[in-house]
């Protein structure tokens, strides 16, 4: 695949996005337009477990960014988050879930560009020993959601949900996603809500079946959201937006070689090749969606769930948290 670089005048019409965003004057950015140089531009990406960079680079999509990528890895959406909100990071990906609860706890980030794969991506998973067949079988059972309001605490929320299952009737473990692998693999917790490397490792590692995929449940969203700082930046818009197409182009490689991805991913989780191809289709699925009304709505319902648990409270707007001018390609 042919890969697209932005030319000058994709860079003015974020540019021009971002001037209308700010209250800025479109004709005072014509001119500033003329001046932008990406060579000096600087983006700070956050990434959850270098997950978006090693694909990028496995891909060979880094070799000519036109800018600098200042990357920077968290092991979960919360720690990505928390780097969004003190301005320590650009852009970040992460699920609709943890976006949601940040955004509920006063981050004020917008969702600049989206993907979603259908559901997949996050399971429930369960020790090969631990007798649990069916979601009926949680009862009386100690499920770990990884950290709260992420995308796998939405999962478990869903799930017991599903099965008539009160949360009063089972023990809900919230751990780091490092913790609770190691919780998973002493045997102190029965079932797992977790995505991407750490589900890789659980199943070929310690052999763990997937007791749900999510695909009921679960948006199959991934969002970047950036920071208002840099969404008034015309050179790290610009950055931004080009970024955002590096990753459509990275999800593309992925389906287009599927062998050469799962030679990466294989020595990315530290699994074999054959463990690794039960997750492929989760893992390079992704495409992307516009920022628009229906993903607004998506989101909106994710947030009803978080306050019809009482895990959220409140109303949201969250027309006021999304960028829907950032170009699609």
């Amino acid at each position: 695949m042919t890969q697209r670089h932005f030319t000058r005048r994709d860079v003015m019409r974020a540019m021009t996005a971002a001037a209308l965003t700010a209250g800025v004057n479109p004709g005072q950015l014509w001119a500033a337009a003329q001046a932008v140089d990406l060579s000096k531009v600087t983006l700070r990406v956050g990434d959850q477990t270098s997950a978006i960079q090693g694909m990028l680079n496995a891909a060979g999509l880094l070799n000519n960014v036109p800018y600098k990528i200042e990357w920077s890895s968290y092991p979960a959406a919360v720690n990505l988050h928390e780097a969004l909100k003190a301005n320590a990071t650009d852009i970040g990906g992460a699920n609709d879930s943890p976006t949601v609860s940040a955004i509920a706890g006063g981050s004020k980030v917008k969702i600049v560009s989206a993907w979603n794969n259908g559901g997949l991506g996050t399971s429930l998973i369960t020790r090969k020993d631990s007798g649990i067949e069916t979601l009926s079988d949680l009862r009386g059972k100690t499920i770990c959601p990884t950290t709260r309001g992420s995308v796998a605490h939405y999962l478990v929320v869903g799930l017991l949900k599903q099965a008539g299952i009160a949360q009063n009737e089972v023990k809900l473990a919230f751990l780091s996603p490092t913790d609770a692998s190691a919780a998973f693999g002493a045997g102190s917790i029965d079932a797992w809500a977790i995505w991407g490397i750490f589900k890789a490792r659980a199943i070929g590692s310690l052999g763990a079946k997937i007791l749900n995929d999510g695909t009921k449940v679960n948006s199959g969203l991934f969002v970047n959201s950036a920071t208002p700082q840099a969404l008034t930046d015309p050179g790290k818009l610009a950055a931004i937006a080009h970024f955002s197409h590096l990753n459509d182009q990275g999800y593309e490689w992925g389906r287009q070689h599927r062998d050469n991805y799962l030679n990466w991913y294989s020595k990315f989780s530290k699994q074999d090749k054959d463990v690794v191809a039960s997750l492929y289709d989760e893992l390079v699925l992704y495409r992307r969606t516009p920022v628009d009304k229906t993903l607004v709505a998506r989101i909106k319902q994710t947030h009803d769930t978080w306050v019809e648990n009482g895990i959220l409270k409140g109303n949201i707007d969250f027309n006021q948290y999304v960028y829907p001018e950032l170009p699609l390609a």
